[in-house]
């Protein structure tokens, strides 16, 4: 009766806030990135040459210092999880604020860009949109962007079905309609969607660290046990010479212009 009144909840009612307090060293060293023209992509859009971002969600702050480094721009990274936030890598253009997607406590038109890394499925729409809507400026745009594991390549699709199997089909394995309420709203036109091709190399510690930086994965018990061999084997029939694989990302980013 629990796991299927798991299945029917939001991925906003999973304790969004402190999930992933467990996970925040794997996090760290084997997240991955995001492609270069993605985020040149998300730039290009904005109408200033100083622009300000509000990154939300933003985690150890993989976004927020690729937007900075890539940029030169300043961003404040919003994040919930003291872990996380404690955790991240300083940067001197990031600056990194206790906050949720639902009250970021910023200023009414405040910032130029709102950008939502892998994180924006873990937040209430009916909440996140207006909040994000008040501090965006005129020009500003929102960018919602995931790295989507792309299920064309064999490799990919195996180690996803080996997620989803030690995730015992967890919700967050379908993410799918979350985009829809941005698709749907009347607070945002002009949307785009584009998508990136991106590759992440990973060796063995770094394939099993990949798939428990995942919040929903177990860290102990028969389905922990089974995932490490699982993955061990898929390591082994699959890495290249140098002992790495390759899990492919259909990077894809929306972007939507706030309406007055």
């Amino acid at each position: 009766m629990k796991e299927e009144n798991a299945q029917k909840m939001q991925l906003h009612e999973m304790n969004p806030l402190d999930r992933f307090s467990d996970r925040v060293e794997d996090y760290v060293k084997y997240r991955p990135s995001y492609p270069k023209d993605a985020i040149a992509h998300i730039i290009s859009s904005l109408k200033t040459a100083d622009p300000v971002v509000a990154d939300i969600g933003a985690g150890t702050g993989i976004s927020s210092r690729l937007l900075a480094e890539l940029h030169s721009i300043r961003v404040i990274a919003i994040e919930p999880n003291a872990e996380m936030r404690q955790a991240a890598e300083t940067h001197a253009l990031v600056e990194f604020r206790d906050g949720t997607a639902e009250a970021t406590n910023l200023a009414d038109n405040e910032v130029d860009l709102v950008t939502c890394f892998q994180s924006f499925h873990w937040f209430n729409p009916a909440l996140t949109l207006p909040e994000f809507h008040r501090i965006l400026k005129r020009d500003g745009r929102l960018a919602i962007v995931w790295n989507s594991r792309d299920r064309q390549d064999i490799f990919t699709e195996k180690y996803s079905n080996i997620v989803r199997k030690a995730s015992n089909n967890h919700p967050g394995e379908k993410r799918s309609d979350a985009i829809k309420p941005f698709l749907e709203s009347s607070l945002f036109g002009n949307r785009l969607q584009s998508v990136f091709p991106y590759k992440q190399m990973l060796n063995l510690a770094g394939l099993v660290g990949r798939a428990m930086s995942t919040s929903y994965i177990p860290k102990s018990g028969e389905a922990y046990e089974e995932l490490l061999s699982d993955l061990q084997q898929l390591f082994e029939s699959s890495c290249d010479e140098n002992g790495f694989v390759g899990l492919v990302y259909q990077t894809e980013v929306y972007l939507g212009k706030p309406i007055y």
